[in-house]
């Protein structure tokens, strides 16, 4: 099943900055191969989800393994059986909207 996901990854524990640890995640995404688009608040990641869920679960591993010691992920999960849709499918078909207005 394809899945649509938005997650935000916080590790505690860390001091202030938890930049190095959102790199590493967004490497793992890579790695999996999964389509990933980092924003302010978080990342857009879509794919088969099994593929999109082991990779939230090495981030949780790689991320306590590099010293976090308390993670807590926020995730926002999506699916359709209807037909195939990515997220830049979901962008654009508002983007449409507004300009046809």
């Amino acid at each position: 099943m394809y899945v649509l996901m938005d997650i935000m990854v916080s590790p505690g524990g860390v001091g202030t900055s938890v930049s190095p640890y959102v790199a590493m995640c967004q490497k793992i995404f890579e790695e999996a191969g999964l389509t990933h688009t980092m924003h302010g608040y978080g990342t857009n990641v879509e794919g088969e989800w099994e593929d999109v869920m082991a990779a939230v679960k090495r981030c949780h591993e790689d991320l306590h393994a590099a010293g976090a010691v308390r993670i807590t992920s926020h995730m926002k999960l999506g699916t359709r059986i209807d037909r195939m849709q990515t997220m830049a499918d979901k962008v654009t078909s508002v983007q449409d909207k507004l300009v046809s207005e």
